[in-house]
């Protein structure tokens, strides 16, 4: 196995490990993502756990918003601060994506 599939491995398994534990707020993925299989578990993950997600297309862009300098297939935002500035804002995203699917 190469590092670059070891490092995409990884990064979509903490996507999905925070679904799964019920921590995660809103879930992003990259659309340019090659081979697409490795992320077609999260959508369904994510509407099992009742978790608003998004697509961007770059994981490039994505990366640069997680504030890395590497591209990043998926990710998720979880928050611990109860009533909070970001809680308000997570809550904002999450009405922005339901406007999005009505």
């Amino acid at each position: 196995m190469t590092s670059s599939s070891t490092d995409l491995n990884g990064i979509e398994l903490i996507a999905t490990k925070a679904l799964n534990r019920g921590i995660a707020e809103i879930v992003v993925m990259a659309t340019d993502v090659d081979p697409l299989d490795i992320l077609l578990h999260l959508p369904l993950l994510a509407e099992d756990k009742n978790v608003p997600y998004v697509f961007v297309r770059s994981k490039q862009a994505l990366g640069r918003a997680c504030g890395v300098s590497r591209s990043v297939i998926a990710c998720s935002v979880i928050s611990n601060d109860e009533g909070g500035l970001l809680e308000k804002q997570i809550e904002h995203l999450k009405d922005a994506i339901e406007k999005l699917l009505i």
